[in-house]
């Protein structure tokens, strides 16, 4: 099955970086080596097994702009599952952007009209002003741009988690049934009386769907934000500001929980691959939780979090064993479908 998948945007955006960090699972401090792309520069990348992304990571000097829009219209947007079009934060050319960035998405509503559009408001490292203002603002001059078109914005740099954020959420629309998958991985979490479990693409460590129980009733009144079962996506959570919160709550979760691991574990991949070592699971007890990272699937990873300190390491790993035939099979399924 495969997915089609436009990365576009202007020269110096930043696209191929963040492909190259994504999905070649380079770190931040090489992509400065990476030259510009020159015209389509096609790659199937393999997600969950039989899933195939069909990533077109499209030049974005004005030849080739012009280029998409007119001769080679029909080629570029048939058949696109999802467009990513990618601003540069402090870019000094955004009316030419706008222009470019709303010819693309007409040409899109015409050969692709079932297209999700997601617009990446980049290298916001870079803002000159405060992050939130500034997003804030790109955004609703974007969805103002798209008109009547539904549109997802996202903020994102290559040095912090932000990209994993947003990348997770665009192949997480391409992954079909991907409800079911959550919805046994709550399960899985309630026989290993688990207080989160999480499922990650076992290459690019982003996340596919996650499972989060409620937290005790002691703290439920406090933190009416906390996930229960979600969608298979990273939920949505309010961030939190004010420190004193966060210390009267002892339950409540960091928002950018999930994207903040899928860097860690990348990094740390990365250090395994340095010393030629493979990288094959993970685990830590703490005196205020125990984590296991295990292989699920011969796709994934699930990270299991539990706070109960009667719960052995050896158990949680049975567990994840006797899951995997179920979830192997579910796999197939979903991709199937």
């Amino acid at each position: 099955m495969k997915k089609k998948v436009l990365l576009m945007g202007a020269s110096g955006s930043g696209k191929t970086s963040m492909r190259s960090l994504i999905f070649s699972n380079n770190p931040a401090s090489l992509t400065s080596r990476l030259g510009a792309t020159i015209d389509v520069e096609q790659n199937h990348v393999r997600f969950l097994g039989d899933l195939i992304l069909n990533l077109w990571d499209c030049g974005g000097q004005d030849a080739f702009m012009d280029s998409y829009l007119s001769i080679q219209q029909a080629t570029i947007f048939q058949h696109v599952g999802v467009m990513i079009y990618v601003f540069e934060v402090e870019t000094r050319n955004m009316e030419k952007d706008l222009e470019y960035y709303k010819a693309c998405l007409a040409a899109l509503k015409r050969y692709s009209p079932n297209a999700a559009v997601f617009l990446l408001v980049h290298k916001m490292d870079l803002a000159r002003g405060p992050k939130a203002e500034t997003l804030a603002r790109k955004s609703k001059e974007l969805k103002e741009a798209s008109g009547d078109a539904e549109v997802t914005v996202f903020g994102t740099s290559i040095y912090d988690e932000s990209l994993y954020n947003a990348w997770s959420r665009i192949v997480h629309i391409l992954i079909p049934n991907a409800s079911v998958l959550s919805r046994h991985l709550a399960k899985l979490a309630a026989a290993c009386s688990a207080t989160e479990v999480v499922l990650f693409e076992r290459t690019t460590f982003l996340v596919i769907a996650t499972s989060t129980l409620p937290p005790p009733p002691s703290a439920a009144a406090t933190d009416a934000s906390a996930p229960s079962k979600t969608n298979g996506q990273p939920p949505t959570e309010a961030s939190n500001e004010d420190g004193a919160d966060s210390d009267a709550d002892p339950h409540r979760m960091v928002p950018t929980r999930y994207e903040r691991t899928s860097e860690l574990i990348k990094a740390f991949k990365y250090s395994c691959a340095r010393v030629r070592e493979e990288f094959l699971a993970l685990e830590m007890e703490l005196p205020d939780f125990t984590a296991v990272l295990d292989e699920l699937t011969r796709n994934t990873y699930v990270l299991i979090i539990v706070h109960d300190p009667t719960v052995e390491t050896a158990a949680l790993r049975m567990n994840i064993h006797l899951a995997r035939p179920k979830f192997e099979e579910l796999q197939g399924d979903s991709l199937l479908a």
